[in-house]
């Protein structure tokens, strides 16, 4: 792999054993959330447990990248590189972030655009309890008369349906609201000062459509100038096009306001584990178990240098779809929201895996 020789081997492995801490703990950094998550290969979790009992072992070199961290992976697991479903190896990377947004608990002033918990009326149905070999498949849907229908689309949700919930706060651009869906979690600074965190919750059962990409369709924007930032651009001039745009998404993401996190940490990820900024990776669920050691070759958007390191697979999102394609999670603020706006990068992908477990999609 390249750049494997110089990467931070003992940060790597201690990251990847906090993953599978002590199972009846409740402390962030000792929970054991590969166990929790009913898809995770029992190899995986095994493998997770050597290398938290190799972190104990060599406590004393924790905070440094002695050769014994390297050698561990090395006797441990196996490296296998990524295809695509055609057979080629590069696919794309995206990038996502944790914005900063300003807001209100209620609707005054600037701020305009809401954001919603769950629905009352919004149904979940985990196909697994009827048929097992659907696992981590689900339907969402609402009941009219004695049926299940699908849930209400974006266009119907903000024009008639929302107005029987409550929002959780008012955010003082609509595109920013727009975008902190896609993103799934985030945090509002509200008048007072005080700093209200949003995680995803549940969404309405419809397929994410990437508005940038309409925007190419229509013959708006280029497809280097349909970025956040590209988009930001569009939406100042073409105030009035906006909520057509939006609607365009048929998607709506659903919140809950977490006030349990602790400040520090940055938002939930699929897993169930806090994110890190330029560690944590979402990935195609079907293809890569959660917790899996990923190594990335790809660039930076903003500096070109490359991007060769490392990576747990922490996270899933709609639009990560296949074996070598990946969103690469850059932290929290306005410097994160730039890289992720500008992330469309060339990627390579190779899953660092237990030895003598077979590979997920022969599972």
């Amino acid at each position: 792999m390249p750049a494997w020789e110089n990467h931070t081997h003992a940060s790597y492995v201690t990251a990847f054993a906090a993953q599978c801490g002590t199972a009846d703990s409740n402390s962030a950094g000792e929970a054991n959330f590969l166990a929790r998550s009913r898809t995770t290969p029992k190899g995986l979790l095994d493998a997770c447990t050597k290398a938290k009992d190799f972190i104990q072992a060599t406590q004393a070199d924790r905070n440094t990248d002695n050769p014994k961290a390297k050698q561990f992976i090395e006797a441990h697991f196996d490296v296998w590189q990524f295809q695509k479903e055609d057979g080629g190896k590069e696919g794309l990377l995206t990038g996502y972030f944790e914005p900063l947004l300003k807001g209100s608990r209620k609707k005054t002033g600037p701020y305009i655009a809401p954001l919603w918990g769950v629905p009352k009326d919004l149904i979940t149905v985990e196909l697994a309890g009827l048929f097992p070999e659907l696992e981590g498949k689900r339907v969402r849907g609402r009941v009219v008369g004695n049926k299940l229908v699908p849930y209400h689309d974006r266009q119907s949700w903000e024009g008639t349906a929302s107005q029987k919930e409550t929002p959780l706060v008012w955010i003082d651009n609509k595109l920013d609201a727009f975008l902190l869906q896609v993103q799934g979690s985030g945090r509002v600074q509200l008048p007072n000062g005080e700093l209200m965190r949003l995680s995803y919750a549940d969404q309405n059962g419809h397929p994410y459509k990437a508005i940038g990409r309409v925007l190419v369709q229509r013959g708006e924007l280029t497809t280097e100038q349909a970025t956040i930032p590209g988009i930001a651009a569009w939406a100042e001039k073409n105030p009035n096009a906006l909520d057509e745009l939006l609607n365009a998404n048929p998607s709506v993401v659903f919140f809950t306001e977490n006030k349990k996190l602790n400040p520090n940490d940055g938002p939930i990820g699929a897993l169930g584990i806090p994110l890190t900024g330029e560690l944590s990776l979402a990935v195609d669920r079907r293809r890569v178990p959660y917790g899996s050691m990923v190594w990335v070759e790809s660039s930076n958007p903003i500096t070109g240098k490359p991007i060769q390191k490392g990576m747990l697979a922490q996270d899933t999102g709609g639009a990560i779809t296949g074996r070598v394609r990946a969103d690469f999670y850059w932290g929290t603020g306005k410097e994160a929201g730039q890289a992720a706006g500008l992330t469309r990068q060339p990627l390579k992908m190779w899953l660092i895996w237990p030895k003598g477990v077979a590979l997920p999609e022969a599972q």
